[in-house]
């Protein structure tokens, strides 16, 4: 009896994604921009989609265009028209040369214009003529202006145009090359963990770039000669004091307050600095202004992020028609109307060349061909309108929470849940989570993302009025109006939120005001 391996059927259920479904997911979760980019990707590489013009051309009916892709065709014609066209009728069928054999499909010659024979380019040149016709100018091909577009430098090769013009060894060059390549984007010299950053130690970059201990202690020195002063320092109090000893005149007691006293420099601890040292309380003063004047971090003015361009997907307007175009009620409750931005983006329509088209048996995979493209050109239509309605209903249902607050402004901001509108409109929380990702809303508050609108509420008597972004809000008003010489503290804080009917813990406040940079309440305190 075989005893190898066997293969036994098992029937499963399994849940799969098509490729339809894939397509609505991903068009869902774009914003305006790359929906264009995606249109305009689908025009290239789809035949039967084309860019309506303004000729008053009707638009798509998906449904009539589904109905037809759906239909089963005639075996004598396998797509006859690819949509509605009769065999016999307009369109390109099939003829027969003069020795009876199938020739390739043809369109009907048009009439030719006599006007457009005329050679006008001709008769402007003779009309315009003064009396000299010289040779043929030659063209000269000339540079595109963006080759004259200075970009701006980054860090690493502002140093490495420096490290070029440095006279160094190769196994130096090669090691100042791996120090540049591990710099972060405020020109540190880092590593990255569990824990997050943390300073490289050169022992751990010499054995990951199998390099020589000597050599890259040789590179970190000629960097930290380079421009920008305290560029490749491993911590704050080392980036600090290379530039304080490459300014004109250096000042001892500055020195002394960065590599001895940084700690309570940043706790303000200025009298305890001054008995430390045992100058006086003006000279410390004075070297903290030295101190001030230093860059904590030396890359960034070069690494400067590029500026990110947002173009609202939708308008929050006052006012709305007679019916709405949402929900569809002539009584909609909702002071706002949405209104998509489509402006920029092309209006598709089915190509009519290959509508009309019509293919016989011998020409199976060319009409399995366009059959195929028909159907991704309807599904795709399908998913642009499925996305425009699935950002309407969600935003019809933000406008009907949230009229308060593009009313009357932050404060009256509410909670509001993901899962709450998802329910609502009777999609999946994930649905909505798609249709808000990375979209904005033009609103009388300004330009927003669409996830601002959601947030948590809060426990406590007023809490479920309350969300966590209005919440922080009003720490940071506290801490705001608190007095500078007695700050308060994270339990007073706590109190006082309490007593307006918001119950936090100590910790949650202490988080919210890391979450805001705020100091602590020692860090805050001015001393006399």
């Amino acid at each position: 009896m075989y005893q190898g391996p066997k293969l036994i059927p098992k029937p499963m259920l399994k849940q799969s994604l098509t490729p339809g479904l894939v397509q609505m997911v991903s068009i869902l979760a774009m914003n305006k921009t790359e929906l264009e980019e995606a249109i305009a990707e689908e025009l290239l590489q789809n035949p039967l989609l084309d860019e309506a013009q303004e000729d008053g051309t009707a638009p798509l009916d998906l449904g009539q265009l589904e109905e037809g892709l759906h239909r089963a065709p005639a075996d004598g014609e396998l797509l006859a028209a690819v949509q509605g066209g009769e065999p016999g009728g307009d369109g390109l069928a099939p003829t027969h040369n003069h020795e009876g054999e199938l020739a390739a499909p043809q369109a009907d010659t048009p009439a030719v214009d006599p006007f457009e024979e005329i050679d006008f380019g001709s008769f402007f040149d003779d009309y315009l003529d003064p009396g000299y016709s010289g040779g043929e100018r030659e063209e000269i091909e000339r540079p595109s202006f963006e080759n004259f577009l200075s970009s701006p430098t980054g860090l690493s090769e502002h140093l490495r145009w420096q490290l070029g013009a440095s006279p160094a060894s190769e196994a130096v060059r090669e090691a100042a090359e791996a120090v540049i390549g591990n710099l972060d984007e405020d020109g540190y010299l880092t590593a990255e963990d569990d824990r997050g950053r943390r300073p490289l130690r050169l022992e751990e970059l010499a054995e990951t770039e199998e390099l020589p201990l000597p050599a890259l202690r040789e590179a970190l020195a000629l960097l930290h000669s380079f421009d920008p002063p305290g560029v490749a320092a491993r911590d704050l109090r080392e980036c600090l004091l290379l530039q304080l000893r490459r300014l004109p005149v250096v000042n001892p007691l500055s020195l002394a307050l960065v590599s001895e006293h940084l700690t309570a420099l940043q706790n303000r601890q200025y009298k305890e600095i001054a008995k430390a040292t045992g100058a006086p309380l003006e000279e410390v003063m004075a070297a903290l202004e030295a101190v001030k004047k230093l860059d904590p971090y030396p890359g960034r003015r070069y690494n400067k992020s590029q500026p990110r361009l947002i173009e609202p997907d939708v308008y929050f307007v006052k006012g709305r028609e007679q019916r709405c175009a949402v929900c569809d009620r002539e009584d909609c409750p909702n002071r706002y109307r949405v209104v998509t931005n489509d402006e920029g983006l092309p209006q598709l329509r089915l190509n009519r060349h290959y509508r009309a088209m019509k293919w016989d048996r011998q020409q199976r995979d060319v009409a399995k061909y366009i059959r195929d493209r028909y159907a991704s050109a309807v599904q795709f239509l399908r998913n642009l309108e499925q996305r425009k309605q699935t950002i309407a209903r969600v935003c019809h249902s933000i406008i009907a929470r949230q009229a308060d607050f593009l009313d009357l402004g932050m404060d009256h901001l509410k909670p509001m849940m993901i899962k709450e509108v998802a329910e609502e409109i009777g999609v999946h929380p994930s649905t909505v989570s798609r249709a808000v990702s990375n979209k904005y809303a033009h609103t009388p508050q300004g330009v927003l993302e669409l996830r601002f609108f959601f947030s948590e509420a809060v426990q406590g008597a007023r809490g479920a009025e309350t969300p966590l972004l209005i919440l922080k809000r009003r720490v940071k008003k506290l801490i705001e109006a608190e007095d500078p010489t007695h700050p308060l503290t994270d339990e007073q804080i706590t109190k006082l939120l309490r007593e307006q009917g918001i119950d936090v813990t100590r910790r949650t406040v202490a988080k919210y005001r890391e979450d805001l940079r705020i100091p602590s309440t020692h860090q805050r305190r001015k001393r006399d």
